[in-house]
């Protein structure tokens, strides 16, 4: 079966002996590995600064604190994502407060931002659903207006862009995951950017417990609460060998897959696919298809090898969000019809004119 996610790593002869390097090198936790894998990170993207993280989720938690988001205060958010983007809202204590989508692409619509806002709006919270890029020149403009925060979730978007720039790069803060399974992995861990760098040294201190590296442990003063979220030299070094040759080792071959499928399949009778901001460069971590019997979709790539699905559950259909559910007649919409194809590096040229010759026979 061609899966829907895969794993990718370096190859063996590059990753294995910088792996062996590091872990006898008796500096496993977090140290110079780390700070050059950041350094790394941010010039290979564009970034502002770059700080590794245990995971995207940890990141996120550090973006909306550095936002100042405190409990009782209101994050507006999209349903469509990994549920983890949510349940750090309620972590802080804060309130969800769900946008509705463009029926287009499954990403958050700014008119159901701008409706939204409040008194009490802390910050506005977009994710690059799929790897597609969110109206951002919009979602800007709206924040602008009422002096708000925005921050990415780039989590399936690692490579893509938005008039012209990196993702990540154009609002007050963005994140980034290196989960297993997505574009770039270093088993697990993250990655923090923000636009504003005076902000990095108390995100440091907001990763390892309120301390702050460099000084002695018997002088360090603790001033605000922090966690363990700090990345290791070993997910580090993974994530320089993937540094390497990350574009045309996979993020190219996605964009390439992806450009494919958006050029065949709307020809198909029945089917479409996600529209998108002309600004915007996706990065396809997943490929959408969008259809009036998705699961016949899921059916017949399944029968020949193919495995298609929705993969995420719109948030506010689970038990813990239902407290803050609104109408979102769009996403409803929208997720009926979807159903996701894989498009990543592990899809040849073979493999995509199967899916293809699949739906053309439905």
């Amino acid at each position: 079966m061609i899966p829907l996610v895969k794993v990718g790593l370096p190859d063996k002869e590059v990753l294995m002996p910088a792996l062996e390097q590091v872990l006898y090198s008796g500096q496993i936790a977090e140290g110079e590995s780390v700070y050059k894998f950041e350094a790394d990170f941010a010039k290979r993207f564009a970034l502002p600064t770059a700080l590794g993280m245990s995971s995207g989720t940890a990141a996120l938690h550090a973006a909306l604190t550095l936002a100042g988001v405190e409990a009782g205060d209101e994050v507006i958010t999209t349903s469509m994502t990994a549920e983890p983007t949510n349940v750090v809202i309620l972590q802080l204590g804060a309130i969800p407060v769900f946008a509705d989508v463009d029926v287009n692409s499954g990403n958050v619509d700014p008119q159901s931002v701008a409706a939204l806002i409040t008194p009490r709006t802390k910050a506005i919270l977009v994710v690059h659903y799929a790897g597609i890029p969110v109206r951002l020149q919009e979602i800007a403009e709206i924040a602008k207006a009422h002096g708000l925060p925005v921050i990415e979730d780039c989590a399936h978007a690692l490579g893509a862009r938005y008039a012209g720039a990196g993702i990540g790069t154009l609002s007050e803060f963005a994140i980034f995951s290196l989960q297993a399974i997505k574009h770039m992995t270093t088993v697990d861990g993250g990655v923090l950017t923000m636009r504003d760098r005076t902000l990095e040294r108390s995100a440091k201190k907001f990763r390892w417990f309120g301390l702050e590296k460099g000084i002695p442990r018997t002088e360090v003063d603790i001033t605000s609460i922090g966690y363990k979220y700090n990345m290791h030299n070993v997910s580090a070094t993974i994530g320089m060998a993937q540094l390497a040759d990350i574009e045309a080792r996979v993020i190219d071959k996605h964009k390439d897959n992806g450009r494919y499928f958006d050029e065949i399949i709307p020809k198909i009778p029945g089917l479409d696919v996600s529209r998108f901001d002309a600004q915007a460069e996706p990065s396809y971590w997943l490929y959408t298809i969008l259809s009036d019997d998705s699961s016949d979709i899921e059916r017949r790539l399944h029968d020949v090898g193919v495995i298609a699905s929705k993969l995420h559950r719109p948030n506010h259909l689970h038990s813990i969000f239902k407290p803050f559910v609104n109408e979102l007649p769009n996403l409803d919409e929208y997720y009926r019809r979807m159903v996701h194809v894989p498009c990543g590096w592990w899809v040849t040229t073979e493999d995509r004119e199967r899916i293809v010759d699949a739906l053309s026979k439905g």
